[in-house]
């Protein structure tokens, strides 16, 4: 089938690259106005959960009360005055607020509000006036916030924004930025690695001419997605470059055997039906494996990780469309002029190179097998001790931590907690709903109830609407902190009114919820992705021993690289070098997407090693020399995959919002560790210990896979005679 597609391909390859051009314009064009068909705001809340069905209640007659905007008033830098100075001119402004969308506005010189501890800052610099939106709705506060931001500026004053509202403007504003930023620093790095790892320009030039088509053409997928499903605009900035990394890889994978074909002879239309036929049938099984790992996330209720499994699968489904249709066609185009404008290894004569067979990879190989057991419990110390880290670790969710310091959002957020008696966006509400009439009396007792617990600084009844009442609770701890999830748990404790249920939200509510989800969902995303890869892979090797190790390995080095995020942003390890400020907690959604992405590319790798592995396996039937082969002729292509995929990710790392420096980092170290550590010692090892076990299933499932499994290469033209003793050469021992 594959050698198939590389038939048609290459032989309709005008039709094929005018049809990829096109595309690529219209998705420059059509495409790249996805941006304003994302749905607004990040959706990181479980549907279903307490918090979300509170506020559902509180978009009612309850009404909610909340601070959505919170604005931070100080002396213009340079001068010495005081609130009482500069606040009639903060006055003047906020009379000139317009009100529509506005449900509330208050501050020291509104009605009720003259409580100068509350609102002015304990040097008396500093005040503050709040806003709560008609709307709870993210982006709809964010174009009410554009509306009237200029309206808040007032004279002598240094003015800056806080809240949600502020909070999600400053992450849209910055997520743009840095995609730019991530691609201006990747795509010129990339293409110097390339023609590096290729040593020659035209040969380096198809990987990225094959991930732009796939990183534009990834908008249009995107575009075509908002019209059937919400997308939250958070995904644009994983789902971009996760199209141009996978792109490149799998073009790597393709141009390499391609190449490595030509040098054993074979002709231009051979070279691509072998190609297409071996490491094309590895891309497909690759992408199902990925495709698969970001279909785990659909296993989530949450619009921010549903929308991100909807997406990643569509944008891997066309990056193997394009290296399996797109490259073909160029590759026919290009044929033997793939080596022109070559770089020479240094110290050789050679014209082309030829792959090693007996390299530092091979010796390392070998040196694993001699004692399997003693390097594989070796290995896997190392790696399990990298992720002791993991056991101290607490959750949060996304807030205005993710921004970086010099932040309005993060700045007011520190000023109000430091600076001010009452930090107004420390809110939870509690909703009482009776089964008859709301009961005012029993609901000033909860509420004072509420009021004795340790962290809340005081819980008021501030509303009642036919059966459901308001309680509004201030609390002091950061809503981060483990003293606030402690609090969250203390307050859904204390027993409701006699006829009636208690529903509370609040931040520290909500980042209770969605722990509390993910918690309880990830288990069975990873139990999914585990038996679907393991199906694929018995599909692509016919083995049940082996698809259960590669599962086992890929797990070790997620490990590895969690307890490594751990110690990096929950402790401040790195923080200088890496540029962030710590918060004392990790994102609870980073270990699903690092799950869902680093799971992918880890059988992407694995995929890769084994076929050839099982190749050699098939010509010499030695188990150990088969494993060193397979290592040597794919160590170079894995970790030169692994490096520029790192390049790619790496734009992450360079993010000014922390939650995405987060992800850059982590996939990182879970994609070097994997296509070092993993691939090249403990792949070796563990194989060693197997020995032929490892091909092993039970007769009638070997007899299944031998009539309808995808051999490597079963559908490809036959080798040549003359190249197959150095291309086999030292299969026996």
């Amino acid at each position: 089938m594959f050698a198939a597609i590389g038939r048609f391909t290459a032989r309709r390859r005008a039709w094929v690259v005018v049809a990829a051009v096109v595309f690529t314009l219209f998705a420059g064009v059509w495409g790249t106005r996805v941006f304003a068909s994302f749905t607004g705001g990040a959706g990181f809340d479980d549907p279903a959960s307490e918090s979300v069905q509170a506020d559902k209640v509180l978009e009612g007659p309850l009404g909610r009360e909340s601070n959505d905007l919170i604005v931070v008033y100080e002396a213009a830098r340079g001068s010495d005055a005081t609130v009482d100075d500069f606040g009639p001119a903060v006055r003047s402004a906020l009379d000139g607020v317009p009100r529509a969308g506005i449900e509330r506005l208050d501050s020291y010189w509104h009605p009720g509000r003259q409580d100068k501890g509350a609102y002015v800052s304990a040097d008396g610099t500093k005040t503050y006036a709040t806003v709560q939106f008609t709307s709870d709705v993210d982006q709809e506060q964010v174009e009410a916030l554009d509306k009237i931001k200029e309206d808040f500026e007032a004279q002598g004053t240094e003015v800056r924004y806080g809240g949600v509202a502020a909070m999600t403007e400053q992450v849209n504003a910055l997520t743009g930025s840095d995609i730019a930023r991530a691609e201006m620093l990747s795509v010129p790095i990339l293409l110097i690695l390339l023609v590096l790892i290729f040593r020659s320009a035209i040969a380096a030039l198809l990987p990225l001419a094959v991930g732009s088509f796939v990183a534009l053409g990834s908008f249009v997928v995107l575009r075509v997605l908002t019209m059937f499903t919400d997308v939250s605009s958070t995904v644009i900035n994983v789902i971009t470059i996760l199209g141009l990394g996978l792109a490149i890889d799998y073009a790597l994978f393709m141009v390499n055997r391609f190449r490595e074909e030509l040098h054993a002879g074979a002709d231009v239309d051979t070279a691509v039906q072998r190609a297409t036929a071996t490491a094309g049938r590895t891309v497909a099984f690759s992408g199902i494996a990925v495709a698969i790992s970001f279909a785990g996330l659909l296993f989530f209720p949450s619009r921010f990780l549903s929308s991100m499994g909807y997406a990643a699968v569509a944008v891997v489904a066309f990056a193997v469309v394009g290296a399996l249709t797109l490259l073909p066609a160029l590759l026919r185009y290009t044929g033997h002029s793939i080596d022109k404008w070559r770089i020479p290894l240094p110290g050789s004569g050679r014209r082309t190179p030829r792959p090693e067979t007996r390299g530092r990879w091979y010796r390392t190989a070998h040196a694993v097998m001699r004692r399997p057991l003693i390097s594989t419990l070796a290995i896997v110390a190392v790696l399990v001790g990298l992720g002791a880290p993991l056991l101290g670790v607490n959750w949060a969710r996304p807030g205005e931590w993710v921004l970086p310091s010099d932040a309005d959002a993060k700045v007011v957020s520190k000023e109000l907690s430091t600076d001010f008696e009452v930090d107004p966006g420390r809110i939870m509400t509690s909703v009482v709903r009776f089964d008859g009439p709301a009961r005012p009396s029993q609901v000033a007792s909860y509420a004072e109830e509420l009021a004795k617990i340790d962290g809340v600084a005081s819980a008021t009844p501030t509303n009642v609407a036919g059966k459901d009442a308001r309680v509004t609770l201030h609390y002091t701890p950061d809503p981060m902190s483990d003293a606030a999830r402690a609090l969250v748990g203390d307050v859904r404790a204390v027993d409701p009114p006699g006829g009636a249920e208690t529903l509370v939200t609040g931040m520290p509510a909500s980042r209770v919820d969605i722990v509390d989800m993910i918690g309880e969902r990830l288990p069975w995303m990873a139990l999914f992705v585990a038996v679907v890869s393991f199906l694929v892979l018995f599909l692509a090797f016919g083995s049940l021993l082996l698809p259960l190790k590669s599962v086992i390995l890929n797990l070790l080095s997620l490990l590895a690289a969690f307890g490594a995020i751990k110690w990096i942003f929950q402790d401040g390890h790195l923080s200088g070098l890496l540029g962030f400020e710590p918060i004392g907690a990790v994102d609870v959604n980073f270990p699903v997407l690092v799950v869902a992405i680093a799971f992918g590319l880890a059988m992407d790798y694995e995929v890769f090693l084994l076929s050839r592995v099982r190749e050699e396996f098939d010509v010499s039937g030695d188990v150990v020399e088969s494993v060193a082969l397979g290592v040597q002729r794919t160590a170079k292509i894995i970790t030169s995959a692994a490096l520029l995929l790192v390049v790619v990710v790496g734009g992450f790392m360079a993010s000014s919002i922390l939650f995405m420096k987060m992800i850059g980092v982590g996939l990182v170290i879970a994609v070097l560790v994997d296509a070092t550590i993993v691939r090249g010692l403990l792949v070796p090892a563990t194989m060693a210990l197997l020995g032929k076990w490892a091909w092993w299933a039970p007769e009638p499932l070997a007899r299944w896979w031998a009539k309808y499994g995808l051999r490597e290469g079963s559908d490809a033209p036959p080798p040549d005679p003359a190249p197959a003793p150095s291309r086999h050469a030292g299969a026996t021992r």
